[in-house]
């Protein structure tokens, strides 16, 4: 159904199956606050529906059948999920990718040092943020610290109710009389985003004693030592669980919407499916947020090479098929959209805009000025999946990012359809995006997660 409010459409059980199935995505954004996290958290999901290894399957030089569930990770940070079809895969695959980092601050190589009694971590921001809005609210530290002998330690501070918190501090309203004549992009300077990390100064130390006894903490609580920094992968997010948000509890409040909503939604769909006609994939990526680059990133042959690692294992070592697989395949790029704010409507072109609570969005191209950047889809598919939405009753709608030449932003899709495949934006409408705490609909995710399930089954 086109433009139409997915809330008046449910009858009591259907209502009681979109707030069970928000409770497991609130679930899972509170544990999925990192990149490595959300793929950790979707290897025990997938191992518990009976995906295998992809390296054990080769290593014990199996031969891959329609039905069966194998997954491949890169890194810690990538996971491509499949299920393989009747059909061979050079008849293409049909791939639902998301992108599971969001915007953040990460500590610096060198961060922890001591100024006017404190104890501070410089950090350098991850991705598109408002920096003013990151001041004086909790904060966590998640990562992992990597030592020398290859020892991997990995950090969650922050989010138990008994942890300690942290903070990046603002100037009080009484002394910022000329901080308040800066236009908001500096306001808050990129480089004072140093996080506050201790007061107390270590007995019999000559200089620097709150980093010493910082030094001190860390090391007998972590075994981690000032050198191992140079090392380790410490992210600055949010403290504090997904939410219900609103008095109807029609929304969900949280860290990390965009892209885990998406993330989630088709992580969701393809642990349901026991058999298909082509093979089912999702694909969960990193680097979106800073351009897709890097051996993690979309533009990272990594999908390439696990395509020919699938063939490998079904007795095939032909090149061009691996071509022809991806010239067959039709693919969402399951990405979020911008959601129209009631007390910001002038930046959106309404009949071109995403609603909360009107189901997926589908933007046809996304980009900046004259749709530079973007992926332009074909319409012969957009009226197929129109078909396929339609005929399973679920809610759609279209958008683009907010008014011509008024901003603009980038997906995935343009990536992947350099592999000559269909592909298109799809994902769900996202308010506050790119905030520490973003809001998205119940009723939005539950219809991503439905279009995605139809989307594999008849595309």
């Amino acid at each position: 159904m086109y433009k139409e409010n997915a809330w008046e459409k449910y009858t009591d059980q259907q209502l009681k199956a979109v707030m069970e199935f928000n409770e497991g995505y609130k679930d899972f954004l509170t544990k999925g606050k990192t990149e490595r996290a959300c793929i950790k958290e979707a290897t025990a999901l997938a191992e518990k529906r009976g995906f295998a290894d992809l390296k054990d399957v080769i290593g014990q030089q199996r031969q891959l059948k329609p039905g069966d569930k194998v997954y491949a990770l890169n890194r810690g940070k990538n996971i491509a999920l499949f299920v393989i079809g009747e059909k061979p895969i050079e008849e293409g695959l049909r791939i639902l990718g998301a992108h599971v980092d969001s915007p953040r601050l990460d500590l610096k190589q060198n961060p922890l040092y001591e100024s006017e009694g404190f104890a501070l971590l410089d950090t350098h921001y991850y991705g598109g943020i408002k920096k003013y809005q990151w001041v004086t609210i909790p904060l966590s530290l998640h990562g992992v610290v990597v030592k020398k002998d290859g020892t991997k330690i990995e950090l969650v501070i922050g989010e138990d109710e008994t942890d300690p918190v942290f903070g990046v501090s603002d100037l009080l309203i009484h002394l910022s009389q000329e901080q308040l004549k800066s236009t908001a992009d500096k306001v808050i300077e990129g480089e004072n985003l140093d996080v506050t990390i201790g007061n107390i100064p270590l007995k019999g130390e000559e200089e620097n004693k709150v980093k010493a006894n910082i030094l001190r903490i860390l090391k007998e609580n972590y075994d981690i030592e000032e050198e191992d920094f140079l090392s380790a992968e410490i992210e600055v997010v949010p403290s504090g669980k997904a939410r219900d948000c609103g008095l109807d509890r029609s929304m969900v409040m949280g860290y990390g919407h965009d892209d885990r909503v998406c993330a989630y939604t088709s992580l969701a769909a393809i642990l349901e499916v026991e058999s298909c006609q082509y093979t089912n994939c999702c694909f969960l990526v990193d680097k979106e947020e800073i351009g897709s680059m890097g051996a993690t990133g979309a533009q990272s042959v990594f999908m390439e090479n696990t395509i020919a690692e699938l063939l490998a294992c079904m007795g095939d070592q032909s090149q061009v098929k691996i071509r022809r697989a991806f010239s067959n395949t039709k693919m969402l790029s399951s990405d979020v959209s911008a959601g129209v704010d009631p007390l910001y409507v002038n930046v959106s072109e309404k009949k071109n805009a995403a609603y909360l609570g009107q189901g997926v969005v589908f933007n046809k191209y996304t980009g900046a000025k004259g749709k530079s950047g973007c992926n332009d889809a074909n319409p012969e598919y957009i009226a197929q999946l129109r078909g396929i939405l339609d005929e399973a009753n679920i809610n759609y709608q279209t958008a683009e990012l907010g008014k011509v030449d008024q901003g603009g932003g980038g997906t995935i899709a343009y990536i992947m359809g350099n592999y000559n495949m269909d592909v298109i934006d799809a994902g769900v409408a996202v308010m506050n995006m790119h905030a520490p705490w973003e809001v998205v609909s119940k009723a939005d995710v539950y219809e991503a997660y439905q279009t995605y399930k139809a989307f594999l089954a008849n595309a």
